[in-house]
């Protein structure tokens, strides 16, 4: 898949932006099993799935509305609000809820002062869950992007979030 630009390039206009997404189209609009990838390019496009941006793909691509809102729903890699720059991730699975994911979360989410689900007002953060990152052994684990932070004790999440706040945060 080819790195698109994101809406969160300064200065790039709406029909800039569709104009992006309608060569994604033309490009999938005929494949079996297109939708995904025009999901993917066009929230990478946008940086989330809009409700207007839905509706384009579903009418570009002869589908149902809610076809189209119903793959958006059921994959968890999408998101109809926008994220913010770091996606933290906190691991429940069962290797880290036990040793203390919960707690971890609850930490986060008063760090953040948000909810799952939901981005911080300057948009740095957003909260998610995630069942299982196969590091078991590390438990308790959260994700922010990419970057691994293992056995995570709720004192330090301040610490882990601060770095991120100063821009240090990418090269752990």
């Amino acid at each position: 898949m080819n790195k698109e630009k994101c809406a969160c390039d300064e200065g790039v206009s709406e029909s800039e932006l569709f104009g992006r997404l309608d060569k994604v189209l033309l490009e999938y609009k005929d494949k079996p099993g297109g939708l995904i990838p025009i999901l993917q390019y066009a929230q990478a496009i946008f940086g989330y799935l809009p409700e207007k941006v839905l509706k384009y793909i579903s009418k570009e691509l002869n589908k149902p509305y809610s076809e189209v809102a119903g793959v958006v729903g059921f994959y968890s890699f999408f998101s109809t609000h926008p994220r913010g720059k770091y996606l933290i991730r906190v691991c429940l699975g069962t290797a880290c809820y036990v040793r203390g994911g919960k707690e971890i979360l609850d930490a986060v989410k008063k760090d953040l002062k948000i909810d799952v689900g939901e981005t911080t007002q300057d948009r740095l953060f957003s909260l998610e869950v995630g069942r299982c990152f196969g590091a078991c052994g590390l438990a308790p684990v959260i994700l922010v992007n990419e970057n691994v932070h293992r056995r995570v004790k709720p004192s330090k999440i301040n610490e882990i979030l601060g770095a991120y706040r100063g821009g240090t945060g990418d090269e752990q």
